[in-house]
């Protein structure tokens, strides 16, 4: 697996993670990390990550999403991912 090959990761994040400054906190490491894409809430009370960028640059993106929660708004309970090749759709990094 190349950590340089540029790939699209879909995560879908479970519990409280919506109206508590999630997305911002998304978008703004992903910014860090130099990956496009955004995060949506979603109608079932989930948040919706797509990022594209380095399956390195994914990879720590999705640590961050499922990991201690240190400095993370909200709780997250469940993370599930999907990955597929990148799309080359976004340009910067969108709250929706």
């Amino acid at each position: 697996m190349d950590d340089e090959e540029i790939v699209r990761l879909t995560a879908w994040v479970r519990g409280r993670v919506q109206g508590v400054g999630f997305r911002w906190w998304v978008r703004s490491r992903a910014l860090e990390l130099g990956l496009a894409g955004s995060a949506t809430n979603l109608s079932d009370g989930r948040v919706e990550v797509v990022a594209e960028g380095p399956r390195d640059k994914c990879l720590r993106l999705l640590e961050l999403l499922g990991g201690d929660g240190a400095g993370r708004p909200g709780k997250v309970t469940g993370v599930t991912e999907r990955w597929s090749g990148a799309r080359g759709e976004a340009a910067g990094f969108l709250e929706r």
